[in-house]
Formats: C-alpha cells, sequence, structure tokens
C-alpha cells in the first residue's frame, strides 16, 4: 500500500488535569466529540519517559465541523515538569496550535467577552490569513484563524478543530525538506526574514525571525480525510539563533504541546520513507495497539530539531458502544473517503460526563 497522509489527526497536548482541561477546549473550541477517553500506562514511548513506563490518562476530542483534534493527555504518579520560561516564537519543539474559526470577528468577540487571555487584535497575517492569538488555561499559546471549512455544519460552535501548527526550528532549509517530503507540505506559500509587525504582543514576536509556511499541492485523501480536513505548517526560525528546546530536560506528556499527529495509511511506506529520509522511527506500537475501544498502529520520528511527529493507522474507531458500531477501516479502500463518518455526531459527550 502507498503512502497516504490523510490529515492532521490530532494535536497532543500535555495538561495537569484532563477534566478541567477538556471542558475548557470543550467550551471554547467546541471539542465535543469523544473518540477515546481511557486510563492507561505508557509503555512505548520509553525512550521519552525517564526509560520505564508512565500511568497516565489520554483522551481524544474532535469538533464537528472539521480539522484535527486534540489528544489531552494527563501523566499521572508523578509530579510535572513545567517550563522555567514560557515558550516563545524562536524556541525549538511546537510552540503555537492553530484552530479554524468560520467567523474570526465571531470568534474575536466572544472569547473577548468572555474575559479569555487574548493577546492581540484581529490581524492580517503576511500570507493573507485573518487572525488572533490568545492562550488557553494553562497558557499555551493558540492562533485562531478564519478558515471556511467545514465537514459538518454546526452554527452553534465558534471554532472548528486544528488548522495545523506553528513548529519552532534551528536549520529552516532541513526542516522544510523534512516536512515537505515525509509529510507532503511540499508548497512553500511563505517564506520571508523580518521583524513582522503582525506578530507584536506574541511572547518571541520582536524577534527577527525567518518564517515559511507550508501548503500540501494534493487534495485531502484518505478514509478520514473529509473529518480532519486541511491544515498548513509554519516554521519559525530565529535569526540570531534559537532559543530553548521546549522538552529538553523534560518528559513527553509533561504540560505543552507534546506531538503533531497524523493519520496515514500504509504504515509500511511510510517507515520505507522515514528511513530513506534519515529519519527513522523512533518508537513503534506494531500492530496489536488499542487505546479505550479504538485500535491502530502508531508510530514516532523526530524532526531535524527532536520534535516528535506521531503517525497514526487506524483501525477501529467506536462510534456507539452499547450497540457495538465501530467504523472498521481494515481492509477498506484507503482511496475513497468514508461514507458513514457522519455517525461521529452520536459520539458528542455531554460536558457534566466529562469526569
Amino acid at each position: 500500500m502507498r503512502k497516504q497522509i490523510c490529515g492532521i489527526q490530532q494535536l497532543g497536548i500535555g495538561v495537569p488535569d484532563v477534566v478541567e482541561a477538556w471542558k475548557w477546549y470543550y467550551d471554547n473550541f467546541g471539542f465535543k466529540i469523544k473518540v477515546v477517553d481511557a486510563d492507561g500506562v505508557a509503555e512505548r514511548m520509553l525512550p521519552y519517559t525517564g526509560g520505564k513506563p508512565q500511568p497516565r490518562r489520554s483522551a481524544i476530542a474532535l469538533n464537528i465541523r472539521g480539522g484535527g483534534g486534540f489528544e489531552i493527555w494527563e501523566p499521572k504518579g508523578r509530579a510535572l515538569n513545567y517550563l522555567k520560561e514560557p515558550a516563545a516564537l524562536g524556541d525549538l519543539g511546537i510552540l503555537v496550535g492553530k484552530v479554524k474559526a468560520p467567523n474570526i470577528e465571531v470568534a474575536y468577540n466572544t472569547f473577548v467577552a468572555r474575559k479569555l487571555d487574548v493577546l492581540t487584535e484581529v490581524r492580517h497575517s503576511p500570507f493573507g490569513v485573518k487572525f488572533f492569538y490568545m492562550k488557553d488555561l494553562y497558557g499555551n499559546l493558540f492562533q485562531v484563524e478564519e478558515d471556511g471549512y467545514v465537514f459538518t455544519d454546526d452554527r452553534d460552535l465558534i471554532t472548528g478543530g486544528a488548522n495545523g501548527a506553528v513548529i519552532g526550528v534551528s536549520d529552516m532549509d532541513a526542516s522544510v525538506a523534512f516536512y515537505s517530503k515525509l509529510l507532503d507540505y511540499d508548497t512553500v506559500a511563505f517564506d520571508r526574514t523580518d521583524v513582522f509587525e503582525d506578530l507584536k504582543g506574541v511572547p518571541g514576536g520582536e524577534k527577527k525571525l525567518r518564517r515559511v509556511v507550508l501548503r500540501r499541492s494534493k487534495p485531502i485523501e484518505g478514509p478520514l480525510s473529509p473529518v480532519l480536513g486541511t491544515s498548513f505548517l509554519e516554521l519559525v526560525q530565529a535569526v540570531d539563533g534559537p532559543g530553548k528546546k521546549l522538552y529538553d530536560g523534560r518528559y513527553w506528556g509533561d504540560p505543552g504541546f507534546i506531538h503533531l499527529c497524523f493519520d496515514v495509511r500504509g504504515m509500511a511506506a511510510v517507515k520505507a520513507e522515514t528511513e530513506a529520509l534519515g529519519h527513522p522511527f523512533v518508537c513503534d506500537s506494531g500492530e496489536d495497539f488499542s487505546m479505550g475501544e479504538a485500535d491502530g498502529h502508531f508510530t514516532y520520528v523526530e524532526d531535524p530539531d527532536g520534535t516528535l511527529i506521531e503517525f497514526v493507522e487506524t483501525f477501529k474507531v467506536p462510534i456507539i458502544k452499547k450497540l457495538g458500531l465501530a467504523i472498521n477501516l481494515r481492509g477498506r479502500s484507503a482511496d475513497k473517503p468514508l461514507k458513514i463518518l457522519g455517525l461521529l455526531r452520536f459520539m458528542k459527550i455531554k460536558r457534566d460526563n466529562i469526569k
């Protein structure tokens, strides 16, 4: 089977409290579709968890408007290691989560009225996107961007799902090659070095930066692509040298953006390509991995700066557990979007049931 990058499945976010975090993302970013919520032990990430399995609770949630999900990850049974200084543009790692919004002014006015931590007014990026910056309840940076992509229209939702990420890098050319070749973000939509007016007020935005925006030339494809939708990546390099590496001396799962995950088909082809590019799998679950009622095959690679990129080949997604109804992807064509994805609406969870 050939390699397919079906879209950003989820942005991993390490948090101190899954319930508190999920309720905030539920209320403000519309992540009301529960895919997974399971306690367990992270046994297959040992290079990034101190060499031993670590207990955790992990919830994966989607926004029914479309876009990537969030994996909300709470380590258990150990003290969390927080950043000594907040993440800023110029640091290395996943710096900012991007979130879609059908109407940027409505999103901005709503979040200001709710007295959330909104950092900027609505602005226009130099590559033609309307946006504003804000922080979540833990100080993680989010860029809310006007984006009209819709999987299922829900006028009660202020935002859609994840729209990509801003990733800090130390060698732009090496990183562009990595994300272009391996992840198919092969179109450079913007490349400029400057002190950017649109980043004023954003941590690190006062620095001289090289910014590169990568988009896909291919249309989205694969069984789950309609719900995952479109996305793009923004790579940022500080001209005067990189800042801190966000997970240096910390475990995967500690607070912050822990990984960016892509839904794929053809894991064997993905493996062959990662090895050819000199970025082999650093973790591999094998095909026997399950989390709650869902199962699949996950792997990880490091980008040129060690930022973790996850691949998941999804085999089963539960829809209505009590009826035994699930989306089963084993043996299905990888070229055709599933026609039953609308059933995801039955996975909407009541806020009071997040506990």
